[in-house]
């Protein structure tokens, strides 16, 4: 068995135990067991991909490994990795981790960590695939979830919500089983598997001009493509913690992943034909989400539209169609996933205490709650790009990338997207001068603890995470540099 494969036998293997636990403790034992297992297959994997490329491995996607499952449609288990892979399931199980200690005292846990597991199982089904209709399925596996997760365990407008979310978001699966069978039909019927399609089969353009929209509307979607973005500041807003954690840190990231796995590469001659559309929606997301974040009063709706500009930067990035920007792309998806769990645990952490998300009604929590408060200023200035902090690498990485074109069309949006960054500035200066240097607003708010032992595991390992892609950002760039080549290869050389 490829070791691949352990990555969802892993969390099918929890989903197993959950049945016969008994009690909250049993529970907690599985789950940390279980996501302790991730996080060692995640750096064996990572070691082991390294060593191979260092051996002298060139090939495309390393571990692979197919069975077939349905030879009327050529559908099988194929699984393998690049750099980009590897990198995103080690996020992944990252996210998985420090997620469970996020959840640490979820009422009904037993039937909460069933749904989260199978969450996971989707996730990294996902990264791992390579084959179009088994990265489907996982796809579907990972969305299906996300209502119950929302609908039973989330606040506020939990079942508006997460019925608005899996609306949305079925809707763009439909969107990308089109365009799914139009890649399969429009190269021939023969293969479903990614490698192959992309190498030996090729697409006709005049398929690819229909089939490409689809396909990068149906990620784009999950994406948080402007104007289909709305189902995401709402979900996160109703969402519990953890499942919060994995929406933004884990489960966007899949829309990015596939507009690039699947639209960019594998249906080149469309993506530079039609991509300025789409250029121009993602730079509309990039400004939108964080004028949209400078406006709200609610922590975790300020947090969700920060995301709507972070992962809309993602796919900027993408459909510049050159290494650097796409490199930035990579590393916007690393760092933002990362970023955004950790404000996440935080407001989580802050509103257990509070019972309030709105800022006007927070003040003082600097000298209340310093460990969580210290913790909710290093995330604010990750996102804003302060340099030592995957924020600063990755962003500058995509505006560099992107000022490459020498046209105007590309500049323009360029330099409309940077100012993005000022926003940013403003709304998270403002977050933190509110919330923890204001005057305390509620005297019972003097009296509140600070983070639990299980609460600083969740936020200092993701704070390490950050800090470790920020102050080495090359190791980053080397493993996923190989894994573009292919791709990049398909587009004109800028």
């Amino acid at each position: 068995m490829s070791i691949l494969s352990f990555f969802v036998l892993v969390p099918v293997l929890m989903i197993l135990f959950l049945f016969i636990c008994r009690n909250m403790q049993q529970i907690r034992t599985v789950m940390i067991t279980g996501a302790s297992a991730l996080m060692v297959l995640a750096i064996t994997l990572t070691v082991m991909f390294i060593q191979e490329r260092a051996a002298g491995a060139d090939a495309e996607m390393l571990f692979t490994a197919s069975t077939v499952w349905y030879p009327s449609l050529n559908i099988a288990y194929a699984v393998g990795v690049d750099g980009i892979s590897v990198a995103m399931i080690a996020l992944s199980a990252i996210i998985v981790f420090t997620g469970v200690f996020s959840s640490w005292n979820m009422n009904m846990a037993r039937e909460y960590f069933l749904w989260y597991c199978l969450l996971s199982v989707g996730v990294f089904g996902f990264f791992i695939s390579v084959d179009l209709f088994t990265m489907f399925m996982f796809y579907e596996v990972a969305l299906i979830p996300m209502y119950l997760l929302i609908g039973l365990w989330g606040t506020g407008r939990k079942e508006y919500s997460a019925m608005k979310l899996t609306l949305m978001l079925m809707g763009g699966s439909a969107f990308l089983l089109i365009g799914i069978l139009g890649i399969y039909y429009g190269s021939g019927h023969t293969s479903m598997n990614l490698l192959e399609i992309a190498n030996n089969l090729a697409i006709p353009i005049e398929i690819q001009r229909w089939v490409f929209p689809a396909t990068f509307l149906g990620f784009g979607v999950l994406g948080a493509l402007f104007p289909f973005h709305t189902w995401s500041p709402d979900g996160h807003a109703s969402a519990p913690t953890a499942v919060s954690m994995l929406h933004a840190g884990v489960l966007m990231k899949l829309g990015g992943y596939g507009c690039f796995r699947v639209a960019m590469y594998l249906m080149p001659e469309a993506a530079q034909e039609l991509g300025w559309i789409f250029l121009i929606l993602t730079g509309i997301s990039v400004v939108y989400g964080a004028f949209s974040a400078v406006v709200q009063t609610d922590l975790k709706y300020i947090n969700a539209y920060s995301s709507v500009s972070h992962c809309g930067l993602v796919l900027f990035a993408i459909l510049m169609m050159n290494q650097t920007a796409m490199t930035g792309a990579i590393m916007q998806m690393l760092s933002h996933g990362l970023m955004t769990a950790l404000f996440f645990a935080l407001i989580g952490l802050i509103y257990g205490r509070t019972h309030t998300r709105d800022i006007r009604e927070m003040g003082g929590l600097m000298k209340i709650m310093p460990f969580a408060s210290v913790c909710y200023v290093i995330a604010g200035l990750a996102s804003l790009g302060l340099p030592g902090f995957s924020g600063f690498v990755a962003e500058m990485t995509i505006f560099v990338g992107s000022f490459q074109h020498s046209d105007t069309f590309h500049r323009v949006l360029t330099i409309a997207a940077c100012c993005s960054i000022v926003i940013t500035a403003v709304y998270i200066l403002r977050t933190v001068g509110k919330i923890l240097y204001g005057p305390v607003q509620d005297s019972h708010h003097l009296e509140l603890p600070d983070a639990a032992w299980y609460e600083k595991i969740s936020t200092l390992g993701l704070i390490i995470a950050i800090a470790a892609i920020g102050l080495y950002p090359l190791g980053i760039s080397e493993l996923i540099s190989n894994s573009l080549t292919p791709i990049i290869g398909k587009f004109a050389i800028i």
